[in-house]
């Protein structure tokens, strides 16, 4: 609206002033194309829309592969837990003479035989159904791990996004301005031929111009590193533009309070204690003594016969006062550790929300008095200057002055919803589904 007001205003002034001059109608039909021009060399962005940007990161993070594979290690690692070990195989020759008539004979002694057996140990059966729970609880720390590494991926890669989306949106509020500022000094001239400007004003638009010039190269840096940023997470896509309006992110507040246990960070910590638990219960097991069993076969010669030996083994934990007591004392402490850091981490991480749902309330309120107090008294004082300019009571720098005011608090406004949107998807991927 401003931009047609100005173009408008300046076109009339120079039409009526110069008489209509051929000079001044191409001088308005340049500045035309040439804003055509400018609006239109963005085409050839490809535009990456809010969600395809998050899919984009979680193909082709490498972080989440690393955690995929993790998880799927553990799952199939729950396999071989609390299994026997495998048995072993015993061959060898037993009671074999080395000395005396019957040395180095094979079969002139009674005893001598070769011998094969097979030996299996066997934990007890509450150290097996511990080390199954361990792996149950590795698995699923693993897994929470990798829940937690998405939300992670989706939150950088939503703020990537967000932060290329409004840059860009900031500058394409900047050309505007650009614009504006080229169809003033192309009918500046006529204007100041005819006397209804001076000199002055065409150097002070000038200088604007310069200014101009400084202010976007600032602008268009803060959109290649946003770019850049995005590219992190998209991959190199050639000319990538987050033009999409961005979805709704606000979080249920209510909800998201009332789901804290879910955050990213805590939902490790009670797979970890069910795996310190189970920990603590093998070590108590092992009070208890693990045994074994053998069967042999033993060939002699066929004048004495083949024998068959059978054997069981039993461990005794003779010492547990300076064996095991110890080991079931340090994993008790284990997990007393962990359910204090735990503790400790749910108190640190509802501060650290509550401070964010804090700030989001105070942006929120903040952008409401820009877009319905502070926008509009800067564009109405932008007219209300342009008027004055028109009736000569004000002058030009005035009028720069508040066309300038006006494109700062659009900036502005822009500036404050990337605030509020990037708080809420900060809120939105905290919580685990």
């Amino acid at each position: 609206m401003w931009s047609a007001i100005m173009a408008i205003f300046f076109w009339a002034g120079s039409w009526s002033r110069s008489g209509g001059t051929g000079a001044t109608c191409r001088r308005i039909r340049k500045a035309v194309i040439a804003a055509g021009l400018l609006a239109g060399a963005a085409v050839h962005a490809a535009p990456v829309t809010f969600e395809q940007a998050l899919l984009l990161a979680e193909q082709r993070s490498a972080a989440l592969t690393a955690r995929q594979a993790a998880a799927e290690g553990a799952q199939q690692a729950r396999t071989a837990a609390g299994r026997l070990p495998d048995p072993k195989l015993a061959v060898g020759i037993e009671n074999f003479p080395i000395s005396g008539r019957e040395r180095f004979s094979w079969n002139r002694e009674s005893m001598t035989m070769r011998r094969v057996g097979v030996m299996q140990d066997v934990p007890n059966a509450a150290k097996r159904a511990a080390q199954r729970d361990a792996a149950d609880a590795k698995a699923e720390r693993e897994h929470a791990m990798l829940e937690a590494e998405r939300l992670a991926v989706r939150r950088e890669a939503a703020l990537a996004w967000l932060a290329l989306h409004f840059a860009e949106q900031k500058l394409n509020v900047f050309a505007t301005l650009e614009q504006e500022n080229r169809l003033l000094q192309d009918t500046l001239s006529a204007r100041v031929a005819s006397g209804a400007a001076t000199p002055g004003d065409a150097l002070m638009v000038r200088q604007e111009a310069l200014e101009l010039a400084d202010r976007r190269d600032e602008l268009q840096a803060g959109v290649e590193q946003a770019r850049v940023q995005l590219r992190r997470w998209t991959g190199d896509q050639p000319e990538l533009s987050a033009e999409a309006e961005p979805p709704p992110l606000r979080p249920d507040l209510a909800r998201l309070l009332g789901g804290l246990d879910r955050h990213a960070e805590l939902l490790a910590f009670n797979p970890m204690l069910a795996m310190a638990r189970a920990d603590l219960s093998e070590a108590e097991a092992m009070r208890q003594g693990d045994w074994g069993w053998e069967v042999a076969y033993g060939n002699r010669a066929r004048s004495f016969g083949d024998m068959v030996s059978f054997q069981l083994t039993f461990e005794l934990p003779v010492s547990r006062a300076t064996r095991q007591e110890p080991v079931v004392a340090s994993r008790r402490k284990d997990v007393e550790r962990l359910e204090a850091e735990r503790e400790d981490a749910l108190r640190r991480i509802r501060a650290e929300v509550d401070t964010q749902v804090a700030e989001l309330q105070r942006l929120e309120r903040v952008l409401q008095r820009q877009l319905t107090a502070t926008q509009p008294l800067a564009r109405e004082r932008a007219q209300v200057t342009l008027a004055s300019y028109q009736s000569g009571r004000a002058d030009l720098g005035a009028v720069l002055t508040a066309r300038k005011s006006a494109a700062e608090a659009q900036l502005r406004g822009l500036d404050l919803q990337a605030q509020v949107l990037a708080q809420q998807a900060r809120l939105a991927y905290l919580i685990a589904e």
